[in-house]
């Protein structure tokens, strides 16, 4: 707690002197207002910073109402993202003050002292580089405010045909939901959020997949949408995995305590109480006139920094049998990492994490986003050897209130006995 408590209050200095920078530069380029003017500029100006960072304080540290704490962390980031574009062409202009003063004195230094240039002559501030950071800050601000309105809750339904070359019979046709990243703690609008679940439940899937990040941090998120994703049903069931947000390793630290765990079971007992069946490094049979495949699930199991609580050598115990296992694992890196390699008997694995990153291009002729320079494998239906990866850019969203170009996504697969056709 102490260690959250100092970054909150170095965040909090470094946003205080962003916001004096650029407030002297605001007042600079504005010589003609009357003091009034100055103080009623000086009252909008603070007031609205002091606020923001109050508001993010109660929002971390109390148990404020849900769309209460979505408003004024998306008021934030607006804020800070417009603040943040602006302080280049800040420090250009000071830059270019500095070039213009150290010549004058270099200038001055070479004339008699009577008719050098008086050293404390000020250089004003460019009101043109001023303006061009003010309106650099307006156009990011504007597209992802766009991105806000009509990108957060603007769900997209993908439609898959997965081919499986030993698929039996009875499962050729056979659909299977996917719902990723919900992210809880985030929403704001509780009717868009039951539009997206009515989609689904449209299409009728007999099986839903959930890989991981039911909430940002903590199992309270859901207390306003547990309702809602109750209604996430399906005739051969719903099965859920945890993704790294789940655990409350950003809220309580890595290690354990007994807040923690509390937390941890409290989130383990939601996915009970709407009828998920949560798979924690264990596997389940799906049966259909005889036949079966096999639907495994572990936990997080991320390559990098994140954290790897999964354990595939439990989940695929008892499977041999089957002629078709599905993963359920929530970060996409763990197929290269591990499954590739060490479990050649998955088919398919089902993944989320990445977002997309929620800025990008995605359609069926360009797929782009910045994630792909972390993230190899990061939306979309990836294939190798024999092995398949679907990854789902996420329901919700994390950090930024809204999505650029990678909507939120609900997938639909429709099994398909045999190999896929050849492009």
């Amino acid at each position: 707690m102490a260690n959250r408590i100092f970054a909150l209050l170095f965040i909090t200095v470094i946003l205080l002197i962003i916001d004096v920078y650029l407030f002297k530069a605001i007042k600079s380029i504005r010589p003609k207002w009357t003091p009034k003017q100055q103080r009623n500029f000086g009252y909008i100006w603070w007031g609205y910073s002091i606020f923001l960072i109050l508001g993010v304080f109660l929002s971390i540290y109390f148990n404020i109402r849900l769309t209460l704490r979505a408003i004024l962390m998306v008021a934030f980031f607006l804020t800070a993202v417009a603040k943040l574009i602006a302080i280049p062409f800040l420090i250009i202009d000071d830059i270019r003050r500095g070039i213009i003063w150290m010549k004058k004195r270099r200038g001055s230094s070479k004339t008699n002292s009577e008719t050098a240039a008086p050293q404390s002559e000020k250089i004003s501030r460019s009101q043109f580089l001023v303006k061009a950071g003010m309106l650099a800050a307006a156009v990011p601000l504007s597209s992802l405010s766009f991105g806000i309105l009509s990108g957060a809750y603007d769900y997209q339904l993908v439609r898959r045909k997965l081919y499986l070359p030993n698929l039996p019979k009875s499962f050729d046709g056979m659909l299977i939901g996917q719902l990723s990243d919900i992210h809880s703690g985030s929403f704001y609008d509780q009717k868009a959020v039951l539009g997206g679940v009515e989609m689904l439940l449209n299409e009728k899937p007999d099986a839903v997949f959930f890989t991981g990040d039911l909430v940002n941090n903590v199992a309270s998120e859901m207390r306003e949408y547990q309702d809602i994703f109750t209604k996430v049903k399906a005739p051969l069931g719903v099965y859920s995995v945890l993704g790294n947000h789940d655990y409350g390793d950003y809220y309580y630290g890595r290690g354990p305590s007994k807040a923690k765990a509390i937390n941890l079971a409290n989130l383990k007992k939601t996915h009970q109480n709407m009828g998920w069946d949560l798979l924690l490094n264990e596997h389940r049979r799906l049966k259909i006139n005889g036949e079966e495949i096999a639907i495994l699930g572990i936990e997080n199991w991320g390559a990098g920094r994140f954290a790897k609580y999964g354990r595939m050598d439990l989940a695929v115990q008892g499977t041999d049998d089957a002629p078709v296992k599905l993963l359920l694992s929530h970060d996409p890196s763990h197929w290269r990492a591990q499954v590739l390699k060490d479990y050649p008997q998955i088919d398919a694995m089902f993944s989320g994490h990445t977002h997309g990153m929620q800025f990008g291009i995605k359609n069926e002729f360009i797929q782009w986003s910045p994630v792909q320079y972390i993230y190899k494998e990061w939306a979309g239906l990836y294939r190798e050897n024999q092995q398949q990866l679907y990854v789902n850019v996420g329901y919700g969203f994390l950090g930024y209130p809204g999505r650029v170009g990678i909507l939120p996504e609900i997938t639909v697969f429709e099994l398909k006995s045999g190999n896929p056709p050849q492009v």
